[in-house]
């Protein structure tokens, strides 16, 4: 099973050569710290940066420099920072080539719920909105199970959307996920020491099991 930093380790191997990259709040932006080595993308924040690097060394923060998760962060040589317009321009001009967001809830036809908890203060829902009208493909970082121990890969979300049909791959703790275009999750790979059974149980959304799954590797 993995932990926040395996799921973030596996979801940086989708990232390809060249890629504009939107990281959201939460597991997402730690997937900066596990850029393969020879790739060349830009990570980019919402509240204005453009060429993000892995988080500051414990010790060398700059306050100045934070993520939308108002995390500080690092600049790699030839980044630029800009106003929250200038950043929602070029995700409304579907300038990123992919997005990867936390979820709370995600419906096996690919709808997600980010957001909100009702009953729970909120400031709005933000720039999330934005990033799943507009992004070409979202990746989901999530949790499986909630802290009850229910399961979060649904048929349909319970809690408001933030997206429809939108979401194409999910990572949580237990494996990696595809959703399918006629609905459904499709299990592509096992994280370590974590069986199909395991899977299944977990699993609440109609998910399709296809000969023998691999193992996860990070």
């Amino acid at each position: 099973m993995l932990d926040k930093n395996g799921i973030a380790k596996r979801i940086a191997r989708e990232v390809k050569d060249g890629m504009f990259v939107n990281l959201g709040i939460g597991i997402p932006t730690l997937v900066a710290n596990y850029i393969p080595e020879g790739i060349n993308v830009e990570l980019q924040s919402e509240n204005g940066i453009l060429g993000m690097g892995p988080f500051p060394i414990e010790g060398e923060e700059d306050a100045d420099l934070i993520n939308a998760g108002k995390q500080t962060v690092t600049l790699l040589p030839g980044s630029s920072i800009f106003d929250s317009a200038m950043s929602f321009g070029m995700i409304r001009a579907q300038k990123v080539n992919l997005t990867i967001l936390g979820a709370m809830e995600v419906s096996e036809n690919g709808d997600i719920a980010n957001w909100k908890i009702p009953g729970k203060m909120v400031k709005g829902m933000g720039g999330a909105m934005d990033l799943v009208a507009s992004a070409k493909n979202i990746i989901v970082a999530m949790q499986h199970v909630n802290k009850a121990g229910q399961s979060k890969l649904l048929p349909k979300c319970d809690l408001p959307l933030t997206g429809i049909r939108c979401v194409k791959k999910i990572v949580t703790e237990l494996g990696v996920f595809d959703v399918l275009p006629e609905g459904g999750f499709k299990l592509v790979e096992r994280a370590p020491g974590v069986s199909v059974e395991e899977i299944k149980k977990a699993t609440a959304g109609k998910l399709t099991v296809e000969g023998e799954i691999p193992e996860m590797v990070l």
